[in-house]
């Protein structure tokens, strides 16, 4: 194999499909990029098992090929060179890197063993607009597990009804649900995906006034975009039912000035982040909420005005919790509701009901 191309298209491309390396395997070849040199494309390909993300740039092809590189040496090594033409041949089990008066060489390995990625998903699909699907995935994706507990919350749910779509995820202390609609889909639909996946789907598409579509078989999805294809495996078995967890009604409603609740928290926030739950603690009667922490550090007190509907409450919580909920919410006036301090809360915009952040309180001695 022989291929000439410029630095900064073939440093955009490996850094695009080296996120599919595998990190924890016993199987070399897994930790590669396959490089496939044919007609006048540089096909780049890498996967774990679960993700496989394919790329496609021009190429000068003066000897067609295919072989699998180290996937993060050469991913590290060929971002320094983005500024000059690369010059690719392998030979054997060593491929040369020459770039201006200089050369490397690198161990390579046989594309024989490298896995085949299926392309042919498009049983179903389901379409919606661009700047929709990254609204959905970035304001969901953070509420997954990270744990391997309880696999299929390391997901978010998609739910398509006609042309609702509902996206869920939660980790068992929180929960993240949003509402939208689908500019087209073959039928009603249920898929969890997993959200490393929905985070790299989410970098790859381009920003702009654009549709995009996902196409999904056997427990499979892919993705599109720009020269780019991803394949991702969907989680299996039964998703958490997110109408047996929210709240029907609740005894006390605060509405309040999002930015001015953000940065009281986030103060307060400072001297319990060594926590481990990070507590704070919101005490919520007459005209404001009165935001709290303490640690060996120190102690923090702040009211802030809010509107406060129905009875007086004081509840514990994990702080990066609420701070991430009320940055995923983009009104000015934001609503929190209460039942009492041992139950979930809710944190919605005021107006636009759309997204929903559900929070577990932290039970503590003067709650228990």
């Amino acid at each position: 194999m022989k291929v000439v191309c410029e630095g900064i298209e073939l440093s955009d491309a490996v850094l695009k499909v080296v996120k599919a390396c595998s990190t924890k395997t016993t199987v070399p070849v897994m930790e590669c990029v396959k490089l496939a040199a044919k007609n006048d494309t540089l096909t780049l390909s890498a996967t774990d098992g679960e993700i496989a993300i394919i790329k496609t740039i021009k190429a000068e092809i003066y000897e067609e090929g295919e072989i699998c590189v180290p996937g993060r040496y050469f991913a590290d090594f060929i971002k320094k060179l983005e500024g000059v033409q690369i010059t690719l041949a392998c030979e054997g089990r060593n491929m040369d890197i020459v770039y201006a008066d200089s050369q490397t060489s690198m161990q390579v390995l046989s594309a024989e063993d490298f896995p085949k990625i299926d392309l042919e998903i498009k049983e179903n699909s389901f379409k919606l607009k661009t700047t929709d699907l990254k609204k959905f995935i970035t304001s969901t994706s953070f509420c997954c597990a990270s744990d391997d507990s309880r696999p299929i919350l390391k997901g978010c749910q998609f739910v398509i009804n006609g042309d609702d779509l509902c996206v869920t995820s939660l980790d068992g202390f929180r929960l993240a649900t949003v509402s939208g609609k689908v500019t087209a889909s073959s039928g009603n639909m249920e898929i969890v995906c997993p959200a490393r996946t929905l985070n790299e789907i989410e970098k790859m598409i381009p920003d702009g006034d654009t549709e995009t579509e996902i196409f999904v078989q056997r427990g499979m999805i892919l993705v599109a975009a720009e020269n780019t294809v991803l394949t991702s495996r969907l989680y299996g078995g039964d998703f958490i039912k997110k109408e047996n967890i929210i709240p029907k009604s609740f005894i006390t409603t605060v509405t309040v000035e999002k930015d001015k609740l953000k940065a009281s928290i986030e103060r307060a926030a400072i001297l319990v982040r060594s926590d481990k739950n990070s507590l704070i603690i919101f005490d919520i009667s007459g005209d404001k909420i009165e935001i709290t922490s303490a640690s060996e550090i120190g102690r923090v007190q702040e009211p802030v005005k809010a509107k406060v509907e129905g009875k007086d409450v004081r509840i514990a919580m994990n702080s990066k919790f609420i701070i991430d909920a009320v940055n995923a919410l983009d009104e000015n006036e934001i609503t929190l509701s209460f039942n009492n301090q041992v139950q979930p809360f809710t944190c919605q915009n005021a107006e636009n009901k759309q997204k929903l952040y559900l929070i577990l309180p932290v039970r503590t001695s003067n709650n228990a």
